[in-house]
């Protein structure tokens, strides 16, 4: 049951669900079996978060690099992919969630990039929480497109080099219709963010740990938030100018 005061819930969070191959791994299983495992989970953060009231939730599902694996994990991954949106998309579509898709998916294959489309005007006008999947994401790739972007709109005549600026470039970004992450979490206990939203993590709250994603429960889930309700978020000020008067 989520318990967190209003106050304390991040607006946004975002996940790299690490750890499903090396869960399968310690069960002499396959890394897909792994993955589908990890599916079990991810629905019930996507679940979790929102009755917590986190308006946002973006998750790492496959980076730009992940195309680097054995031949015979992408494949899974792919059907992987495609079958979880056909099975869960009316389930979440009920839930008032809204589902889209961030990264390049001119890669995929034709069916699933329908699907994709099939399930973000599906859920397109859900309310309850914007669920952002990262597919063939990175955040280098996010950055140049932006660069491209406002570089052809200067080209154009459309705007002056001078009126590039934070939030200009901003707007030219993947999530430009979500709000900054508050928390990153990263299960499976490595600590680097993988070239996952490198702009937008520019001030997020980072926390990290060694469970294995498809063993990170809603109690794991829990105390990331009640961890998060600790920080103070200062955004290049002092404590003291951020504190609130008691």
């Amino acid at each position: 049951m989520v318990s967190h005061s209003q106050a304390s819930v991040p607006g946004h969070v975002c996940i790299i669900m690490d750890g499903n191959g090396r869960w399968a791994k310690k069960r002499l299983m396959p890394r897909s079996y792994g993955h589908r495992k990890g599916v079990e989970t991810t629905r019930l953060a996507v679940e979790y978060f929102a009755r917590a009231g986190v308006s946002h939730l973006t998750l790492f599902a496959f980076s730009s690099e992940n195309w680097n694996r054995p031949v015979e994990e992408v494949s899974s991954l792919m059907e992987l992919f495609m079958q979880s949106l056909r099975q869960y998309t009316a389930e979440l579509h009920a839930q008032q969630i809204r589902i889209r898709f961030i990264g390049d998916r001119s890669s995929f294959s034709t069916d699933l990039q329908q699907q994709i489309q099939q399930t973000e005007a599906e859920t397109g006008d859900n309310q309850n929480m914007v669920l952002n999947i990262a597919a063939n994401y990175g955040g280098q790739w996010d950055i140049v497109n932006a660069c491209r972007t406002l570089a052809y709109q200067v080209q154009n005549a459309e705007i002056t080099p001078g009126q590039i600026d934070g939030p200009a470039f901003a707007a030219q970004l993947s999530l430009a219709d979500s709000p900054d992450p508050d928390l990153f979490i990263r299960t499976g206990g490595e600590q680097r963010i993988s070239n996952f939203l490198l702009w937008q993590l520019a001030y997020t709250e980072f926390y990290f740990c060694d469970t294995l994603w498809p063993d990170f429960s809603e109690v794991e889930m829990a105390d990331a938030l009640t961890e998060y309700s600790r920080r103070q978020r200062r955004y290049g000020k002092t404590g003291d100018q951020v504190e609130v008067p008691g």
